[in-house]
């Protein structure tokens, strides 16, 4: 990777809120001698004379004010922009933070831009693009999992698999241009076979990350359940309940949902994006019949429906023409209100029989939830695709590697090395080396600043 030179730039790395500590940090060439103008420690030296990575108590000053606080410098090109970082761990006032800040900017730096810091390391070679990736997953995680992938990328576990694809992709190009030099057709017969056989290797590695992309999925978005049934079957009750908290109001008045309810739960590590419905009926009232609508369209776009019966009444009408809305779906019939006698007599393969008042089947229902799905691999150290861009750019890499096996028969090797070299290019936007200066600058603007 090219070496990134850029000017100075200074952010206040810990957010605009007020907190125990706050970090200002600069990375340029001028964050050193900045640093000297502002910053002496107790033993009267200055950051250019700190030994690296170590932090020194002293005073800074700016125009304002005076700040105890604690300084370290990183050299180029040990630091994590791989250029010279200056970074004053000072108390955490708002106002101390934002006039160390407006210091570092008076005498030289320039305020840096979303993502910059994490941008300058990429550019220099500190990290591939994915573990940058990797690095904002978890900051934004809301899950043990969603940390566990995020730690993966950002370790490298998926830039390993691109760059060994890479050399060996390399490998098998070069083996195709010595054949060039030896025309002989049983040379080439040969080459056919050993490219096809390596080729063929590495779209069964691809195939086998790509497989995780449905797993994935689940980790970075959760599961998108949607409760269904007739009014007052208790929809909203499970909501309650599954939420542990009064997010939707429960009545006995039939319609009392119109509108889309929507909460979020932890189970087992995993968000269940869980969405009550307005009872699906025939309806006059106007408003009622738009959360019916809604109900039906958010039934297509669902992981998992659950399917709720009142088992304390026959099964309806009503009930069987819900369950055609569903019935080709993934679902999950849950015959509510166990508390009550039983009147259903009809039964289902996936059935659970709960009570929302008294919590009975809850536990049941979780486990049924995880069954359907087939939710695994949560939890190991495997490379799991969460990213699109990286399902997009290995889908890409596998399609042009199961062109070139195909094609190797029939046509000319020089042919075939143009499927190669397509997926060389589309396994080389994982790590960034292929990746167009477009999509480089739009990743790291979802970066916060300062880091």
């Amino acid at each position: 990777m090219k070496s990134y030179s850029g000017e100075t730039i200074a952010a206040i790395s810990t957010g605009s809120s007020s907190g125990a500590i706050a970090i200002v940090r600069m990375s340029g060439a001028s964050a050193i001698k900045i640093a000297d103008e502002i910053f002496v420690a107790k033993n009267e030296i200055h950051p250019s004379e700190f030994e690296p990575r170590k932090l020194y108590l002293g005073k800074l000053s700016t125009a304002g004010f005076s700040e105890e606080c604690m300084c370290v410098v990183f050299k180029t090109p040990n630091s994590y922009t791989g250029e010279d970082i200056c970074e004053f761990q000072c108390h955490g006032g708002t106002k101390i933070a934002s006039g160390i800040f407006k210091e570092c900017i008076a005498k030289g730096a320039r305020p840096a831009t979303n993502g910059e810091f994490s941008k300058r390391a990429f550019m220099n070679g500190k990290m591939s693009l994915s573990s940058a990736e990797g690095m904002m997953d978890m900051i934004n995680a809301e899950s043990d999992a969603e940390i566990r992938a995020g730690y993966n990328l950002l370790s490298g576990s998926l830039s390993k698999l691109a760059f060994s694809a890479q050399e060996e992709l390399t490998d098998v190009l070069s083996e195709i241009e010595i054949s060039f030099d030896y025309p002989e057709e049983t040379i080439e017969y040969i080459t056919k076979a050993k490219v096809k056989e390596r080729l063929e290797a590495l779209a069964l590695k691809i195939k086998e990350v790509l497989d995780t992309a449905e797993t994935g999925k689940i980790i970075s978005g959760g599961i998108n359940a949607v409760i269904v049934g007739r009014p007052n079957v208790g929809k909203s009750s499970l909501l309650n309940s599954l939420l542990k908290q009064e997010k939707a109001i429960v009545t006995d008045i039939p319609g009392t949902t119109r509108d889309i309810v929507e909460g979020t739960f932890l189970l087992d590590d995993i968000k269940i994006n869980l969405t009550d419905t307005a009872g699906i009926r025939e309806t006059m009232d106007t408003v009622e019949k738009i959360g019916v609508d809604k109900a039906k369209s958010l039934i297509l776009q669902a992981d998992i429906v659950l399917f709720l019966l009142d088992q304390s009444s026959e099964f309806s009408v009503e009930d069987e023409e819900i369950f055609n809305e569903i019935k080709n779906t993934k679902f999950i019939v849950v015959k509510t209100k166990s508390d009550l006698k039983n009147k259903l007599t009809k039964t289902f393969e996936n059935e659970v029989l709960i009570s929302s008042k008294t919590g009975v089947g809850l536990n049941d229902l979780k486990a049924k939830l995880f069954d359907i799905l087939k939710i695994s691999n949560l939890s190991g150290e495997s490379v799991i695709i969460t990213n699109e861009r990286h399902k997009d750019a290995l889908q890409r890499t596998y399609n042009s590697l199961k062109n070139a096996c195909k094609n190797i028969v029939d046509d000319s090797l020089d042919l075939v090395s143009i499927d190669i070299k397509d997926a060389y290019l589309a396994v080389g936007e994982i790590t960034g080396n292929t990746t167009s200066e477009d999509i480089i600058d739009s990743i790291f603007e979802k970066f916060c600043l300062g880091k």
